[in-house]
């Protein structure tokens, strides 16, 4: 290639018609010619190949290009001096030309008459290239600079029209992914001009603005597009009947109390709601239950911190038990609590204690009592029980918890918009009297722990473990596995007491921090209650878990008993054992997702008529809040669902009768502890089942008969008899609980101490000798 990139390629053709001679002066004095030319050389100095440089024929330059005879092209190599390369150099001749096809040759040249006139280039015997050359190489210049300008004024158009784009407000189209068949389906809808709504491709409404329409739509799958200007957002929506909305949980529950495979019981009613879901669609069913509601479960920040809390938790307790923890706490509670009765005495008494959160209730005492109620043969299902017996139920009812931000803003919001002039707090208080399930459940407890009867699938559990020592039942699977001590470690009550009393001081004061925090930036007033209730419960036991794995490793290698390697391979193999709670947390909330997304809820509560007499609705509202709270597993959710709907029908029944109104508030917190009492999707259920390591569908069946008969005494001692007004409700606690200690006397069978010399055995064949070790503190 010549310099400036102008191609100078040349065949001779012996077809043309014109000499060799002819043909080079013809193209090197043409002005518009596209060949570069050297200094004049004389034949004799003849270049090799094709010519480099104009060389002399008879007195008339050879082109550039043109093949020479091989005698010249040898005398040209052999002869060539420095100044010709030299000049070769500066003219930019690198290696050889290239020759050009002889149509090109035919096409430029120019007849002998209309050659211009040759320009010297100034140089003895040589000449320059000519102009056009350097004016190719300047157009491409100037072209290339055009496109690079017009190439950034596009982008400061493109910039400046989506900034201006920016300004004015996208439309947005909202819909809810299932609806009910039978009732309007409801669509939001935000332009900023006229808009235009399809389904399914027909035109169904126009407007402007923002609108709230209520659409009639068959069963079925449904395509939904808004068209706004030249803006077009999609949607889609299923509609489903209305009796197919419960079908997720009430497959779950079946499923669990069948298979006894919590698990796949869990997945399968996941599974079935997205089938629901996604227009009857089994394949993309299977793929949300995985990529949508297990994802969203994990990525919920309250999600992820119980999860980590229970793998923290788990962590110090597989710390506390292989360092001997475990065994020297039950060693030394045993010395007093020296029979089952005292033993589930203490279990009972120290959840009653653990009052200011229903999460950590169920961890810390469950994973406290176990070793002494595994040493005194208590089945775990009683321990499951006593556990979760007393973590909702008194933490619901607590002067001072983690509940109490919750209910007490339900209860403000609702009475705030009945224009009621009553402190919320104040009317909290007011509801105690009637929270009669919670109340009752506590004493249910503790009667059956004072009489030492049992009866149904407990009793059986409990003659189980006290004659074979079998602590769970044959092919049962508990919900967490803690390694015991090892060999050559003696048991020491300080390895346990020093985390434990660590993780409920760090919790108690965590909640007194963050309380106060939120207090205090949003300029509220310093009281016990403001604090409690507005305290981050979850933040404080994170941080009480972590300083409780902590005290428990610096404790351990503070006495010498485990190294750091065993140390940290403790905590991992204690975390590794709630890894089978945690994949049941994180179903059983996906489940719970679905179950809102479906409207189980709204199908449970159509079951309230207009026409329901005022004296009934506490026990109505009782027994929808309970079905509610067993079918989604959530108390919390249960409540921000009934109280947007119950308080208002209750102002409606019975108006300015703030009896009433406080007895449906309270029927809504009741119903909602039951539902998280005793169903298998509850978080609380499963937590207790994780620290007791109590199979948890055992939990369930054994629990689930406990429940339902002081459920059943609370609604007809209590709701009832309050509703109607026969009775004050103090009244009603009374008549509830002789009620309960008669059935509990009359179909309750006393359950005896364990024979002596029979081991307890886990489910791992591990016996637990069956007397306490006496051993230093």
């Amino acid at each position: 290639m010549a310099p400036g990139g102008c191609a100078s390629r040349l065949q001779p053709e012996k077809a043309m018609g014109v000499s060799l001679s002819t043909v080079a002066s013809s193209v090197i004095g043409w002005r518009g010619a596209v060949y570069w030319t050297e200094r004049p050389q004389s034949t004799a100095r003849g270049g090799g190949g094709i010519a480099s440089g104009p060389a002399s024929a008879g007195g008339v330059p050879v082109p550039r290009g043109v093949r020479l005879p091989q005698a010249a092209r040898r005398s040209r190599r052999a002869k060539r001096g420095r100044k010709g390369w030299g000049m070769a150099k500066r003219s930019g001749l690198r290696g050889r030309a290239r020759p050009v096809p002889s149509l090109r040759l035919r096409q430029f040249v120019p007849p002998i008459a209309e050659r211009p006139p040759r320009r010297s280039s100034g140089r003895p015997g040589g000449s320059r290239a000519p102009a056009s050359c350097y004016h190719r190489r300047m157009k491409r210049l100037l072209f290339a600079l055009a496109m690079a300008l017009a190439g950034s004024l596009a982008l400061a158009l493109a910039s400046s029209s989506a900034r201006a784009q920016d300004d004015v407000p996208a439309p947005t189209l909202e819909v809810g992914t299932v609806q009910l068949a039978g009732s309007s389906s409801e669509v939001r809808i935000s332009a900023p001009g006229a808009w235009t709504l399809s389904v399914d491709g027909e035109v169904r409404e126009r407007g402007e603005g923002e609108a709230e329409l209520g659409l009639q739509l068959g069963s079925g799958r449904h395509q939904l597009a808004l068209r706004a200007g030249e803006a077009t957002v999609n949607a889609r929506t299923t509609i489903v009947p209305s009796w197919l909305a419960p079908l997720p949980p009430l497959l779950a529950i079946a499923l669990a109390l069948l298979l006894r495979q919590v698990l796949l019981a869990l997945f399968a009613g996941v599974a079935a709601g997205a089938f629901l879901a996604t227009g009857y669609d089994p394949l993309a069913a299977l793929l949300r239950v995985v990529d949508h509601y297990a994802l969203h479960a994990l990525a919920d920040e309250d999600h992820a911190s119980i999860l980590l809390f229970s793998l923290l938790l788990g962590g110090m307790i597989g710390l506390i038990t292989r360092s001997g923890g475990g065994a020297g706490l039950a060693g030394l509670v045993t010395r007093r609590a020296t029979d089952a009765k005292r033993g589930q005495l203490a279990a009972w008494g120290l959840g009653v204690v653990v009052f200011f959160d229903d999460y950590a209730n169920s961890l810390l005492v469950g994973s406290s009592m176990r070793p002494i109620t595994d040493r005194l043969r208590i089945s775990r299902e009683k321990l499951a029980f006593l556990v979760d017996a007393t973590a909702a139920p008194v933490a619901s009812v607590a002067l001072v918890s983690s509940w109490i931000g919750v209910e007490v803003g339900y209860i403000g919001e609702q009475l705030a918009e009945r224009g009621v002039e009553l402190d919320p707090y104040v009317a909290f208080l007011k509801t105690l009297p009637y929270r009669f399930y919670p109340w009752l459940m506590l004493f249910f407890g503790l009667v059956l722990v004072l009489t030492r009867r049992d009866f149904g699938p407990m009793r059986a559990a409990e003659e189980r473990a006290r004659q074979t020592g079998k602590l769970v039942a044959d092919g049962s699977t508990p919900a967490s596995d803690f390694s015991d001590a090892l060999p050559d470690v003696a048991p020491r009550a300080i390895h346990a007491i020093v985390p434990i009393v660590v993780v409920v001081l760090v919790a108690f004061l965590g909640m007194i921090v963050t309380g106060r925090e939120a207090v205090l930036a949003e300029g509220g007033e310093l009281t016990t209650r403001a604090v409690f209730g507005s305290a981050n419960s979850l933040k404080a036991l994170l941080w009480a878990s972590a300083a409780g794995g902590a005290a428990a490793l610096i404790t351990a290698l503070g006495t010498g008993t485990l190294r750091l390697a065993q140390g940290l391979e403790a905590w991992l193999e204690g975390m590794k054992s709630m890894l089978l709670a945690c994949a049941i947390l994180v179903l059983a909330w996906s489940l719970g997702a679905i179950c809102r997304e479906v409207h189980t809820a709204q199908v449970v509560i159509a079951a309230i008529g207009d026409g329901l007499p005022a004296g009934l609705l506490p026990a109505a509202v009782f027994v929808v809040s309970a079905a509610v709270s067993f079918a989604t597993g959530t108390s919390w959710g249960t409540m921000a669902i009934l109280f947007p709907l119950v308080v208002p029908l209750a102002d409606e029944l019975a108006p300015g009768q703030i009896p009433i109104l406080l007895g449906a508030i309270s029927s809504i917190l009741a119903g909602s502890v039951w539902g998280d009492h005793c169903s298998p999707i509850s978080d609380t259920t499963i937590m207790s089942s994780m620290a007791s390591s109590c199979d948890h569908v055992d939990h369930v069946r054994t629990q689930l008969p406990y429940a339902l008969l002081v459920g059943g005494v609370a609604l007809v001692f209590g709701e009832i008899a309050t509703g109607f007004g026969l009775y004050p409700a103090w009244v009603g606690l009374l008549l509830g609980g002789a009620a309960l200690f008669a059935i509990v006397l009359w179909r309750g069978e006393v359950v005896g101490d364990a024979p002596p010399g029979v081991p307890s055995v886990d489910e791992g064949g591990d016996e637990t000798p069956p007397e306490p070790v006496d051993e230093p503190a």
